[in-house]
Parts: C-alpha cells; structure tokens; sequence
C-alpha cells in the first residue's frame, strides 16, 4: 500500500465491561501496569501507516481518557467520542467525527479496545489487504469441535437470519445461555468451514460510510463491522490472525498477574487508650494512639494490600483530617479495602504480618487475631500468618513506647 494513503483507526471503547465484574470499565483496567486502552492504542501509534486514530469511550470516561492520552504521549489520537447505545451505534458517531476532522481519510481500521494484545503484523495485513479488496478482516481456525443445537434436519447454521442471531447473542450470556440446551437436538458441524473472527477490521472509507448509512436508514444492525459492509453488498477479504490477539471479555481472559505489596506502621502507646490489635481488644495499661482504633497490625496489612494493587495508601484512602475515621475500628477499614481489590478484579493470595513489641504478649491472641482477618477478607485462616517479635528492649519498642507492625502479602489476578 502507498505511503501517501491515509490511514485511520477507530477504537471502540465505549463498552461497560459487565461481564468481566468490577466498577470500572474493562478497557481501564490494567494490565502489566498499563491501562488496557493504552496498551491498545500504543500498538497502533507504533505503526507508521496509521496517521489517526480516533477512541470512542463512555461518556463518563471522556476525561480520564484525554488525561491518559497526555500522560501517555499518545501524539496520534485525534479525537475522544463518546459513545453510543450499541457498537454500531458509537461506530457510526466515529465515522461522522472522521468525515468531519479528516475528510482525506482513504482507508478506516475498527478495533476493539479490550483486543491489547494485537500486533504490528496484523495491523499491516488488514490494511494492506483492505486496500486491495475494500474490506478485510483478520481471523483464525476454529480449535475447538463445534455442535449445532436447533431442529436437526431443518435449521441450519448456514440462514439463521439476523433477528434470530441478535437475539441469540443477547441471551448468551454465560452460564445463564446455556439453558437453551436442555433438551434440544444438536448435531456435530464441520469446524473446517469456520473461523473466530478478530479485529482490526479494515475497510476502505467510502466502502464503510456508505454501508453504514444504508444500515442506520434501514435499522440493520451487523454482529460486527464486516458484516454490515457484506449485507450493503460488499465483499470481504479474509487475513491470517493470531491466536494471541484474544479480546477480554470475561475474568478467565485476562493474563495471570501475581503481585506482592508490604506495609509498615507505627504508633505510640499511651495511657486511657484501649490496646487493639487484629481486632483483638487486649488487656494492657496503656494503648495505641492514633486518628482510628490504631490498630497497627490492619493499618500495616492494609497499606501492603493496597501497595500490591496499586492503589496508594491508608492516608489517601482513610485520611486522618476526616472526622468520618474517628475511633473507626480498623477493620471496617481492611473491609473497605478487600472491597478496593474485588472491584480491581484481585484475589488475596496470603498474608505474613509481624508485630513488633516488647510488650504486652501477643501470641495468647494470636488464634482470635487470624480469625478476625480471615472473615473480613473472606479467606481461609491457613492464608493468614502472624508472628510476633521484640528487639531485646533496643529502640522505641523496647523501650515500650510503642508498637510497630509489618505485613507481606501476595494478590493476584
């Protein structure tokens, strides 16, 4: 393809991601430390063919977005569009952007924005075949064996018409989906004849806009791009995929990622305070001064939990300015916190916490301490460690002015 052709890409971005669990959108999720979007548009920044690119998120996310394309360097975004009610829908709101901020556009790219994994050498395929034939789409061999489920003998996977296919779709979600089984026939198909279709897909400009707009006019809405192009009545060219290039969908697509975090804390003991430890009210003349409860061996587990996932610290997330924290047992913190790591779609592997003091002893509330921690993080007791140490009355501790904590923990996702 010539140099001289321009090239843009549409990243679709506008989903909720409800699937994959969580509060926040699958495509801002990170992944090796990088938000899945970023990762996304990087690849196509990287390619000199490409000249635009133009991202289509929620609504909502207009702004976080712009920031990340600053703080990233991301020189070739054009434009952040929001989205629409379906795909189709913020596609169609991306064309119009292009036509209006790039009308010399010759060649459009669609990718999905939960695809971080695609490479430069399908990106050049797609656009160079797209600028042969009009339109192509990369795709891979089907692995797996394939069944047909239906009326034997009078259905077909070949005309099953788009109404029935949309609705298909909607209700296939899941487990859920799998209730249209019971009962039904099936038989085995020819996966030879069939592939997984991938993005990006690509397409010449005029190609894409007028198949759209005859969609949009006359209600047709396609399981993907290339299918709208080949109901208008344009046909597609298919490019070799990669197996690699999956799209996050559900929790079992992301990569696995195990991360560790510690945490260390102190506080001074005084007199007229109750000593609480794990959660443990312990008899002492004297206990930990601080905004909460000071509970010194949460507050050092929560801030390695944090760590590990990246989410800052205590004082970000429970400042001691806030009235609300007064008093607050350190638990109902460690709650929150467990809560923090569900919606960031992490799993607690283990924790090792060990409290630093001369005294009181620690291990007679040792047992009652892991329990407490193992209900709140909603984890087997045998995930939960803690030890206790002094340092032969040397320093602040020995001396018995106050107690320090330390806490490892493992997180993965």
């Amino acid at each position: 393809m010539r140099d001289s052709k321009r090239v843009a890409v549409v990243i679709a971005a506008a989903g909720s991601g409800k699937r994959l669990g969580g509060r926040t959108p699958k495509q801002y999720l990170a992944i090796g430390g990088q938000p899945m979007i970023v990762k996304t548009v990087k690849v196509f920044e990287s390619i000199h063919q490409v000249d635009d690119i133009f991202i289509v998120t929620n609504e909502a996310y207009i702004d976080y977005c712009q920031r990340l394309v600053t703080e990233y360097g991301l020189c070739k975004v054009a434009s952040i569009i929001s989205g629409g009610r379906q795909r189709q829908d913020s596609v169609c709101r991306a064309l119009a952007e292009i036509e209006n901020k790039r009308p010399e556009t010759d060649y459009i790219l669609i990718h999905d924005g939960a695809r971080p994994f695609i490479s430069e050498a399908v990106v050049r395929a797609v656009i160079n075949a797209a600028a042969e034939s009009g339109a192509a789409v990369p795709c891979v061999p089907l692995k797996d064996s394939l069944r047909y489920v239906g009326e034997v003998g009078t259905d077909s996977p070949e005309c099953v018409d788009s109404a029935d296919h949309k609705e298909n779709l909607a209700g296939a979600g899941g487990l859920e989906g799998m209730t249209c089984l019971e009962g039904a026939e099936s038989r085995s198909v020819d996966r030879s004849r069939y592939f997984s279709v991938q993005t990006p897909q690509g397409f010449q400009k005029s190609c894409l806009t007028e198949a759209y707009r005859k969609a949009m006019q006359q209600g047709y809405y396609g399981t993907d791009d290339a299918s709208v192009v080949e109901w208008a009545g344009y046909q597609v060219k298919l490019v070799e995929g990669d197996y690699r290039n999956i799209k996050i969908t559900t929790k079992e697509d992301l990569p696995m990622e195990t991360r560790v975090g510690t945490g260390f804390d102190v506080h001074r003991l005084e007199a007229g305070r109750d000593l609480i430890l794990g959660g443990v009210k312990i008899p002492y003349e004297r206990g930990l001064l601080g905004h909460s409860d000071a509970d010194v061996l949460v507050h050092a587990l929560m801030d390695a939990l944090l760590g590990a996932a990246a989410l800052g610290d205590i004082g970000r997330h429970f400042p001691d300015t806030n009235e609300q924290y007064r008093g607050i047992s350190s638990l109902t913190l460690l709650s929150r916190v467990a809560g923090l790591l569900r919606e960031n779609l992490y799993s607690i592997g283990n924790v090792d916490v060990t409290v630093i003091a001369q005294a009181p002893k620690i291990a007679p509330h040792i047992d009652e301490m892991r329990g407490n921690l193992a209900r709140v993080l909603k984890l087997e007791a045998g995930r939960i460690n803690i030890k206790a140490t002094t340092t032969e009355r040397l320093g602040f501790t020995g001396r018995k002015e106050g107690i320090a904590a330390e806490a490892v923990c493992s997180i993965y996702r």
